[in-house]
């Protein structure tokens, strides 16, 4: 077993590491997943998201061991870093996360959630991000029980529920996420903190309303956004993520 007391990030990082790019303070944020992106046309697609309304960028980091698809890393996202002022939410569906997130951390990330089936105790980890002004987040699976993430609420900048096994993009989206929403809105009011309830699988124009409603405050749109017509697209589920927080009761 990898010795998760370990730091994570080394000391020279941690002396010498830039800003990071802050959250917009609007109530319910769209973070576009640019694992749907055209990645042949990947700068202009952001362009148009960003143009539409995107709040987040959201990239999708997965190992072929975690999960059954092998996608991107730090180079990536230092690239992204370059041609885009938005934060950059980092995914980690990766075993061993702790030995990656310098590396993500060096690239530009502002944001990194990382799995609890991944790493059972996390809060060194969790540390060693905030220690560097990256907000740190706790991603976790659709079978993963709540109570698994109760103890970490008020120690986390934000939670990512996943509303579709992850691995691979345009998923239909589980219903009984709704609830897990819910459930989770409870315990963050319960616990007295404001962090962000990110979800992220299956999501687009048909039942983003729900989901806001329900209560979650970051929403990961992949094939909802890209390839085709992404400022559209972005414009349109804004205007239904905006609507939808006014009605709600957690508003």
């Amino acid at each position: 077993m990898d010795d998760l007391t370990t730091p994570s990030v080394p000391s020279e990082i941690k002396d010498h590491f830039s800003p990071r790019k802050e959250l917009p303070e609007v109530p319910v944020k769209l973070a576009p997943s640019i694992l749907s992106a055209d990645f042949g046309r990947l700068a202009e697609q952001v362009k148009l998201a960003e143009q539409g309304g995107a709040d987040v960028l959201h990239v999708d980091v997965m190992d072929g061991h975690f999960v059954p698809n092998l996608t991107i890393g730090p180079p990536v996202v230092k690239w992204l870093r370059k041609c885009t002022d938005l934060p950059l939410d980092c995914h980690l569906m990766i075993e061993h996360p702790h030995i990656y997130v310098a590396a993500f951390i060096e690239a530009g990330a502002d944001m990194i959630s990382f799995h609890i089936e991944t790493v059972p105790e996390p809060e060194h980890l969790i540390q060693d991000l905030q220690d560097v002004g990256v907000k740190a987040g706790i991603a976790f699976n659709p079978d993963t029980p709540l109570e698994k993430i109760e103890p970490y609420i008020d120690k986390v900048d934000y939670l990512l529920l996943m509303s579709v096994f992850p691995g691979f993009a345009g998923q239909t989206f589980i219903p009984e996420s709704l609830g897990r929403v819910r459930d989770l809105r409870k315990m963050i009011e319960a616990k007295g903190v404001e962090i962000e309830l990110e979800i992220d699988g299956g999501i687009g124009a048909r039942n983003i309303e729900e989901v806001v409603e329900s209560g979650a405050s970051m929403i990961v749109a992949g094939s909802a956004v890209f390839p085709v017509d992404p400022k559209a697209k972005a414009i349109e589920l804004k205007s239904l993520s905006d609507s939808a927080y006014a009605r709600s009761d957690w508003s």
